[in-house]
């Protein structure tokens, strides 16, 4: 199964993004987060988060850049587990159990939209609010295009 990490090619998520995803976590689309914002939502870093930020499953941060990698099934299985937590604590949905088929789909959701793509590829979305919700649209920079192995880290840093 592929998904995707929170990848940086500098510093600017640090200063974009009121919580910024620490790379190599595992990363979504997020865009529950935004489900019932307006307009008066969209300022400053908020707006950033909304219009192009990815949600790391971790830090619960956001990201610019996602890159497509292979997961094992007992990661996907966690990261299931801490985002139906996440929903519990953060959302109010009413236990774990209830929480955990949506929190699934999320995540068969972001290894959906990774599926067709070699590792490496790096994932952007843009969002923008119409008048039935949220929109993403995503575009997909295939690695030969993307040059990550001059840029981009994988995994994680110690320290």
């Amino acid at each position: 199964m592929m998904l995707a990490r929170a990848i940086h090619f500098d510093e600017s998520d640090r200063n974009v993004f009121h919580n910024p995803a620490r790379t190599g976590e595992w990363a979504i689309s997020g865009g529950f987060e935004f489900s019932n914002w307006t307009e008066a939502d969209l300022t400053g870093k908020a707006r950033q988060a909304f219009a192009n930020g990815w949600l790391g499953v971790e830090t619960f941060g956001r990201v610019t850049f996602v890159a497509v990698t292979r997961i094992e099934p007992e990661e996907a299985v966690h990261l299931v587990n801490r985002l139906a937590l996440h929903f519990v604590e953060v959302y109010g949905a009413p236990s774990v159990e209830v929480a955990h088929p949506i929190a699934a789909e999320e995540i068969a959701q972001m290894a959906g939209l990774c599926a067709d793509h070699a590792p490496n590829t790096v994932l952007t979305v843009l969002r923008e609010l119409t008048g039935a919700g949220v929109r993403e649209q995503y575009r997909f920079i295939e690695p030969s295009e993307a040059g990550l192995d001059q840029f981009a880290i994988h995994g994680e840093l110690d320290g």
